[in-house]
């Protein structure tokens, strides 16, 4: 079966790919229709904001996926945008496939794993930043491929534009402020030629560096000077405490008697909440209301309150912290699927939709455990790495997920499962590299031991 697939041609599962991505894509359209989730207004709030003008815009959120609604209009349009979005990660996945492996096939089933995965595709009807944050990570990491992949076309320009769509995804999602330097480790460093001076065997690559720097000086220092300028905050947002508080709240009768009218009305609406819904997740949207007009503090004021009562908080308390941040990182791995049974046209197909999802989640439920055992025993296991040729470009990739699952716990405790939808494709795509090196294994030693007695006789 695989000399069957290896024989099939690179263009053969393009357009294998393409008819099938179209197809589902266009099926859906006339089938479904766009969701509305409670991120949603906040996005679209600011996205009006944004058409009057920067100055109108408050700072909750990073300018990016606002100002593509702003950009696209009504939710159709937004779904449609997306759609596309969607179709051009697919072909991002077969050219990252095709690069980790060489081969056409593993390209195309990469492309394959990604559009056929209904936690993506049903994702591309939703009026929230996942669909353009994968889109912009798998461009940056494709991007990347090209680099270590053909050493011919390092240029300036590629590492400009790497830092530069690196630094879009930070403004789409802030958890991935971390993404701009963890790329900037694999272009930075250049290996030395036979004969030149030197301790080290490799120089670091400074035209590429500050290239690829300016962007994100310009994008995300630009809009972090912003914030500071108008809020005096030195973030990527205004939210940073009601953020903390996610961690903190759980543990929110530690406060001091200074903050008590804060800490009694938190803790009222917390236990509130874990009284009716079992956890207290995101509480703290309800309780702003009350927490300002009890304590006098407008809205950033207020945040900042908080995070400092947080950060004073994870100090004396850092067990308690810690515990929920553990928490926080499992949680980052349960496959969340955003869908509406509502949003369907015909009854039917949320039927059939509900059990195919529940299949979907345990199959990427055992790829990600598949990942974490893997992606460790090759980091800590030497004999691992012997076995499997783990390339830079694969280490960048899984590094990428690694960092992002400790970010996002470290500064939110809300819904963790949503943070790993961008990630989600990568992950498979290790698990599918993987089984393709295994079964190549497996098929070398067997021509091996094939060979012997041929030589022998």
């Amino acid at each position: 079966m695989i000399d069957a697939l290896d024989r099939t041609s690179s263009r053969g599962w393009l357009l294998g790919v393409a008819l099938i991505s179209v197809t589902q894509r266009v099926g859906l359209f006339f089938l479904y229709q766009p969701v509305q989730y409670g991120d949603t207004p906040s996005y679209r709030r600011l996205a009006e904001s944004l058409l009057r003008g920067l100055e109108y815009y408050d700072g909750t959120r990073t300018p990016g996926y606002p100002y593509f609604l702003a950009l696209v209009g009504s939710d159709e349009r937004v779904w449609l945008a997306q759609m596309a979005l969607g179709l051009a990660t697919t072909f991002l996945f077969f050219y990252l496939g095709w690069q980790l492996s060489g081969r056409a096939w593993l390209g195309g089933v990469a492309a394959l794993a990604h559009t056929l995965n209904m936690g993506q595709l049903y994702f591309e009807a939703n009026i929230l930043s996942e669909t353009l944050t994968t889109f912009l990570v798998s461009l940056a990491l494709a991007g990347l491929f090209y680099w270590l992949y053909h050493t011919g076309v390092r240029r300036i320009w590629l590492a400009f534009s790497l830092g530069l769509v690196s630094s879009l995804a930070v403004m789409v999602r802030p958890l991935f402020i971390y993404f701009p330097f963890w790329i900037l480790l694999f272009i930075a460093v250049k290996c030395k030629e036979k004969g030149q001076a030197g301790r080290f065997p490799f120089r670091l690559n400074w035209p590429a560096v500050i290239a690829f720097l300016l962007p994100v000086v310009l994008v995300v220092g630009g809009w972090v000077n912003f914030i500071h300028n108008k809020y005096g905050d030195w973030s990527l947002t205004t939210m940073t405490g009601y953020h903390l508080i996610q961690h903190t709240g759980l543990f929110f009768e530690y406060v001091p008697d200074e903050y008590a009218v804060l800490r009694d009305t938190y803790i009222k609406y917390r236990d509130q909440q874990i009284a009716t819904r079992g956890n207290q997740a995101n509480t703290i949207w309800d309780a702003i209301p009350e927490m300002q007009q009890a304590s006098g503090y407008n809205f950033y004021d207020l945040s900042r309150v908080l995070a400092k009562i947080s950060v004073q908080l994870i100090l004396d308390h850092p067990d308690l912290y810690l515990r929920n941040v553990l928490k926080g990182w499992w949680y980052f791995w349960r496959v969340p699927f955003y869908w509406s049974a509502e949003a369907f046209r015909v009854e039917f197909l949320a039927r059939l939709t509900s059990s195919l999802v529940l299949g979907s989640r345990l199959v990427l439920i055992g790829a990600n455990m598949l990942f974490l055992v893997t992606s460790l025993a090759a980091l800590f296991w030497r004999r691992i790495r012997d076995w499997f040729p783990i390339s830079p470009a694969l280490w960048c990739l899984a590094g990428s997920v690694w960092v992002a699952s400790i970010v996002q716990t470290l500064v939110d405790h809300g819904d963790n499962p949503r943070f790993l939808v961008p990630m989600q494709s990568l992950v498979v795509l290790w698990v599918l590299w993987l089984v393709f090196q295994t079964v190549s294994i497996i098929r070398d030693k067997q021509q091996q031991e094939t060979a012997l007695p041929q030589r022998s006789a």
